[in-house]
């Protein structure tokens, strides 16, 4: 039997029907397209389904849709504005912390997260943080610079290289 649910995403209103048993991962990229919520083990390990659920990393293959009825959920779709990229995004890309890019949407959500809350985090931190977000492409040094470049932008500690048109290199 299906139900009717709604929930913020992206900071808009979405009325779902769905079933009791539904993941929230089924629901934002089978029902609503947001595909950039990636799918990988489907049991909790990668973090590569990481969506922000009222602003805390929350795994969406883990997930049943009814308990976050209601509640506000972004997306790596709803972090960027019209024609421009999140800071955390821009550094990502500047950084290289990007290889195969499977598993950044739920990097970069999970880094978000870390910087709203502290948003002058140590390495070690940034690294405890993304603990559970498994990439297998890099050896995390070029997402840990990003996440903490991306932080010293957000402070307005440093420029945007997408502003300044310089690119970071390491």
């Amino acid at each position: 039997m299906k139900l009717v649910a709604t929930f913020w995403v992206n900071g808009e209103p979405r009325e779902v029907a769905i079933e009791p048993h539904y993941l929230l991962i089924e629901i934002l990229r089978d029902t609503l397209g947001l595909t950039g919520t990636k799918h990988s083990c489907g049991v909790g390990n990668c973090g590569a389904c990481t969506v922000l659920i009222e602003g805390r990393p929350v795994l969406a293959c883990m997930t049943l849709a009814m308990s976050v009825r209601g509640k506000h959920i972004t997306t790596i779709e709803g972090l960027s504005g019209p024609g421009a990229l999140n800071p955390l995004q821009q550094a990502f890309v500047d950084h290289g912390a990007i290889q195969c890019g499977y598993c950044t949407p739920g990097m970069i959500l999970t880094a978000q997260a870390l910087l709203d809350r502290n948003p002058d985090p140590t390495e070690d931190e940034v690294r405890h943080a993304l603990s559970g977000n498994i990439c297998r492409c890099t050896g995390y040094v070029k997402i840990v610079d990003a996440v903490l470049a991306a932080a010293a932008v957000l402070r307005g500690d440093a420029a945007s290289t997408a502003s300044t048109g310089k690119e970071a290199s390491r």
